[in-house]
């Protein structure tokens, strides 16, 4: 688990709030090595927020945003059925694109306190 603060811009909707969360994931990603090989893929009802690649390791993850902690942390809402659709996806991707290496389920969530986001990764969250 890695834990950051960064300025940030969230807008109070939860869809803004989502898409801010997911920019400062790919950039957090960026900033530590990793290549951001797409964002919002779809297939069927899943979507995987961002998919990156570190060497020979692919990455499917999912970003989740909370503006307070008072129901939860934003990672401990990424459910079985979640990671079940998010596994099929990742599925569908690594055969389209002939993927035989290494992959990894990884949580980025984001929890916005006094103006800030505070980004942690949770990798190799869940197969």
């Amino acid at each position: 688990m890695f834990c950051s603060y960064e300025p940030s811009k969230l807008k109070a909707s939860q869809h803004q709030l989502g898409k801010d969360a997911e920019h400062l994931a790919a950039s957090y990603l960026q900033r530590k090595g990793f290549s951001i090989v797409a964002r919002n893929y779809r297939y069927k009802r899943a979507e995987i927020d961002i998919i990156a690649q570190k060497g020979a390791c692919l990455l499917f993850i999912e970003v989740k945003a909370r503006t307070s902690n008072r129901f939860g942390y934003p990672e401990e809402f990424v459910f079985p059925a979640k990671q079940a659709l998010l596994r099929e996806a990742a599925e569908n991707y690594i055969i389209a694109h002939d993927w035989n290496q290494a992959i990894r389920f990884d949580i980025i969530a984001v929890l916005q306190r006094n103006g800030k986001a505070q980004i942690m990764h949770f990798e190799d969250a869940f197969y």
